[in-house]
Order: C-alpha cells, then sequence, then structure tokens
C-alpha cells in the first residue's frame, strides 16, 4: 500500500535540480488547497442547511463523503502513481479536485452537492501522499526535512485560514464561493506542476489489489451509510428497517472478506498485517478512537456558533483562526519532547489537554460567551499539537524501515476513517438526543402553571408592544416562540450530549497510552 512514498524511500534525487524548490511550491499548492477544502466548508454548514432545508443528519455528508472518499483513495494512490507516473497522477488528483469543486458550486441540491464531495476527496486523496514522494525523491537528504516541514506548513495554515476564508466568502458572497475559489488556484497549480516537474515512474510494479478495493469500498460505505440514517427521518423502521439491516449485512460480508484478502495476496492495498505490531496496533485503535472523538465534534462547533449564537460565517471562522496557530507552535515542542523523553509523556499531556477541552464544550448554552469559548479552543490547540508526533513516533517505533511508509499511510488512513464514523456517529447521536430533550422539555411545560401563564404574558406584551397586531396573533407568536426556544435548547443539550461523549471518549485513551511500550527501547533507540 501507499507505494507512491515507499518508492520515495528509495529514490536517487536528482543533484543538478536546481528548480527543486519551485517543485516544492508546486506541491504545497495542491496540499494547501486539500486540507484547506477539509476545514473551509465547516462555516458554511448553517447556510447550506438553510438553502437546501436539511438538518444535521443530512448535512453532515457533505463533511462525511469527502472524508471517506479520501481514505479510500489514498491507499491506491501509490499503485496509480507506480503505474502511470507521479507528475502525471498528482495533476490528474489536482485535476479532479479542480473539477469537483466547480461541480460543488454548480449543485442545485444536497445530494448532488454530496457527489460531487466525493469527487474532490478522491482527487484530495492523490495529492497527499504522492506530494510527499515528490518532495522526498525531489530533495538531498541533508535537505529533505526542511522541504517537508514546509510542506507541513500548508497544511497547517489550512487550518486557520480555512474557516477565517469560508467565513469571509459566505457572509461576503455566498456557500458557491467557497468551491468557487478552488477552479483558478486548481488551474494555476496544474500548469505550474506540468510546466515545473519532471515525470517518473517506478520500475517495479505490483498488480493492483482490486479485490481489496472493491471489499474495502463496500464495507466502509455500507457501514457508515447505516450508522448516518439509522436515525434518519426517512427512515422510518429506525435500526430495525430492511435498509439498515442490509447495509449491516453488506458491511459485515465486505469487511470480512477485505480481512481475507490483506492478510493472504502478497502485495494488498493495506498492509494489515502490520497491526500485529504491538505498539502500531494499540496505536492505530486509538487514532481511530480519537479521529471518532475529535472529528465527530469538530463540525458541530461552526453549527452552534451560527445557529444558536447567531454568529456570522466570518465570526466563526475567527473562533478558529488561534487554534492553527497554536497547533503549528507546539507540534515542534512536541518534537523535541518526543526525542528527549518519554513519548507517551508528551502524548498523554495532549489527550488529558483534549479532553478538558471537549469537557468544557459540553457545558454550552444560548448565553455563552465569548470568552467561554475561545478558553477551550486554546486548549484544544494546545492538546492536538501535543498528541500527533509523540503518538506516530510510538506507532513506527518497531516497524522495519522497508515498511515505514506503509504503515505511516495506512496509519493515515485509519485516522481518515475514524473522522468519518465519528461525524456520521455523532451526527446520529445528536439527532436521537435532540428528540430526547425536546420530550423531556415537552412534557415539563405545565401550560396550567403560574409560571406558564406569567411567561405567555409576558411575550405577548412585547409582541404586542413591538410588533403591533392584535392578542389572537400575539398569543399565537408567543406559542411560536416558546415552542422554538424548546427547540433551540434541545439542539444545545444535544451538543453538549455528544462534546462529552467525546470527551469521555478521549480521556479514556489515556489508559491504551499507558500500556504501549516505549521505555528503554525507545530511549536508546
Amino acid at each position: 500500500m501507499n507505494q507512491a512514498n515507499n518508492a520515495a524511500l528509495h529514490w536517487e534525487h536528482d543533484e543538478n535540480a536546481a528548480n527543486k524548490w519551485l517543485v516544492l511550491l508546486s506541491v504545497m499548492i495542491g496540499t494547501f488547497m486539500a486540507v484547506l477544502d477539509s476545514t473551509i466548508v465547516s462555516v458554511a454548514f448553517p447556510k447550506m442547511m438553510a438553502v437546501f432545508g436539511v438538518s444535521v443528519d443530512q448535512i453532515e455528508w457533505i463533511m462525511t463523503a469527502y472524508l471517506l472518499a479520501f481514505a479510500v483513495a489514498l491507499p491506491s494512490s501509490g499503485w496509480i502513481a507506480d503505474r502511470f507516473g507521479y507528475k502525471l497522477t498528482y495533476m490528474l488528483g489536482l485535476g479532479l479536485f479542480t473539477l469537483g469543486s466547480l461541480f460543488c458550486s454548480l449543485s442545485w441540491s444536497e445530494n448532488i452537492l454530496i457527489a460531487f464531495r466525493i469527487f474532490q476527496g478522491i482527487g484530495a486523496g492523490f495529492l497527499m501522499p504522492v506530494g510527499m514522494a515528490i518532495v522526498t525523491r525531489t530533495f538531498p537528504p541533508n535537505q529533505r526535512g526542511v522541504a517537508l516541514g514546509f510542506w507541513g506548513i500548508a497544511a497547517a495554515a489550512s487550518v486557520s485560514l480555512g474557516p477565517l476564508a469560508g467565513g469571509y466568502l459566505v457572509d461576503n458572497f455566498s456557500w458557491h464561493a467557497i468551491f468557487d475559489i478552488n477552479v483558478p488556484v486548481g488551474i494555476i497549480g496544474i500548469m505550474a506542476v506540468f510546466i515545473i516537474q519532471g515525470e517518473y515512474k517506478n520500475k517495479v510494479r505490483h498488480p493492483f489489489d482490486l479485490g481489496g478495493f472493491i471489499t474495502m469500498t463496500l464495507g466502509l460505505g455500507s457501514l457508515l451509510l447505516a450508522f448516518a440514517t439509522g436515525n434518519s427521518s426517512w427512515n422510518t423502521g429506525g435500526w430495525s428497517s430492511p435498509f439498515i439491516l442490509a447495509n449491516f449485512f453488506i458491511a459485515t460480508i465486505s469487511i470480512v472478506l477485505f480481512v481475507i484478502i490483506e492478510m493472504t495476496i502478497a502485495h494488498p492495498i493495506l498492509n494489515l498485517k502490520l497491526l500485529k505490531n504491538y505498539n502500531f496496533g494499540l496505536s492505530s485503535a486509538i487514532m481511530f478512537i480519537f479521529g471518532m472523538a475529535f472529528f465527530g465534534n469538530a463540525f458541530l462547533l461552526p453549527i452552534y456558533l451560527q445557529n444558536s449564537l447567531g454568529y456570522t460565517a466570518l465570526q466563526a471562522g475567527l473562533v478558529f483562526f488561534p487554534v492553527g496557530i497554536l497547533q503549528a507552535f507546539i507540534s515542534p515542542l512536541a518534537g523535541q519532547l518526543t526525542d528527549r523523553l518519554n513519548p507517551k509523556i508528551p502524548a498523554m499531556m495532549g489527550v488529558v489537554i483534549l479532553g478538558i477541552s471537549l469537557y468544557l464544550f459540553s457545558f454550552f448554552s444560548l448565553q455563552t460567551t465569548h470568552a467561554q469559548i475561545m478558553f477551550p479552543l486554546y486548549l484544544r490547540g494546545i492538546g492536538i499539537g501535543l498528541i500527533f508526533t509523540p503518538l506516530t513516533a510510538i506507532a513506527l517505533l518497531d516497524i522495519p524501515k522497508p515498511q515505514l511508509a506503509q504503515a505511516s499511510g495506512l496509519f493515515n488512513t485509519i485516522r481518515q476513517i475514524g473522522g468519518s464514523f465519528g461525524i456520521a456517529a455523532l451526527g446520529t447521536l445528536l439527532t436521537e438526543r435532540m428528540k430526547f430533550h425536546k420530550q423531556i422539555y415537552g412534557e415539563q411545560l405545565d401550560i396550567t402553571s403560574p409560571a406558564y401563564h406569567q411567561a405567555m404574558t409576558h411575550l405577548k406584551e412585547f409582541i404586542m408592544q413591538t410588533a403591533g397586531g392584535n392578542l389572537l396573533t400575539a398569543t399565537i407568536q408567543s406559542r411560536s416562540l416558546l415552542f422554538k426556544n424548546i427547540v433551540s435548547q434541545a439542539f444545545v443539550q444535544g451538543i453538549n450530549d455528544d462534546f462529552l461523549i467525546g470527551a469521555i471518549l478521549t480521556i479514556l485513551l489515556v489508559i491504551p497510552l499507558l500500556l504501549l511500550k516505549t521505555g528503554k527501547k525507545y530511549l536508546n533507540r
């Protein structure tokens, strides 16, 4: 799997590559766009929900489809690059991403938009691993660290700039603009790659794992579809409906076949045998759960800020701006701590800090202040910055050098899959908890109580003074406002439940982190 990275470890770099920094710049354009698009869309969700008239459990697929397509395309990109060339594959990824962006902008319904987001995700899945392989080949060993550092800056910058740019475009233009902006940049990127980069094809070619690719796609897609639609309004049969049961059946058969294929063939698309390694297998499980807890909750925050607190899209984007900057500053420090201390120490610090931030998020209300939002967000940036580097170092500790690229690719794929399932699962949980809280609040609403009549009297007086009208109209509007407030309260409480689940899952990761084996072997490696 991920032959693009694997081959890059053995390529001879071009000592006369005078344009290597231009090659790096051309790769950074695609990397920046791919990561940016996974964050820029988040602040546009409330606007899309209003335009398309859909709820959270439907709009979540705009993010889920992108992440899932990214995860499925990532392991197959190496084989395509080896067979058809790395420059051509990178241009293909950038072309699919740009074309997908254009079609997303032209979408007239959420289902069409979701379909074209899959196009974007496939393109992004080609860009990331192939781009890293191109940078690795182009630069000599003594410059690769600096080059990959600049390459990483493109990804880190998009974490902060994505929501900010998205908020500006949505507020001043429309949600279409967040996709329109990719088109000219993508065309410039394709032209830059065509002019600057040279072609390379790997001489060693392996047969494509078609069986593994099909069973992986079917298994993940059907399982994700079942999780995401179990509580959908159109699925009147709930979790026991024929549609949901059929998806679970297809997922089970496909995943079993996928594991059998990957464990028996010579060149699997995902080398699952690596999971037998104690540290790598346990770290991958940690990364999957982390992806569920973090990514599953990350898409809810912009919706809460705009729909519950009345933030504009730009204001919501500004909230996220310092998080990426903090993460960019903390990550190198985490790398130094990883080199000097037992890597479990910074990883556990990050998990605890991230867990605390998610716990603080679970106390949100309709009156939450800006300071109450920013403090846990600062903690989130610090926590994420402390987690990735040490956990990756532990995961790859006992992996043989020839398999490092495969292991790194599998590790990233697991993180993406975890994020997809987190969004689907917590989106479904949000729908269920909203129903629960609306029922509880509705039962507590006693229309015969003095408090109810007092509230209704104040509301009617307020409406008649500000909007005019007769007593009957004011009474109808008062009831509407009261029930609307119940729905709003139930939505916020449902989001709080999601954050609390995320906090619990994150804190519990301390246990498997303690079980990882480092000690003297790591310090003396």
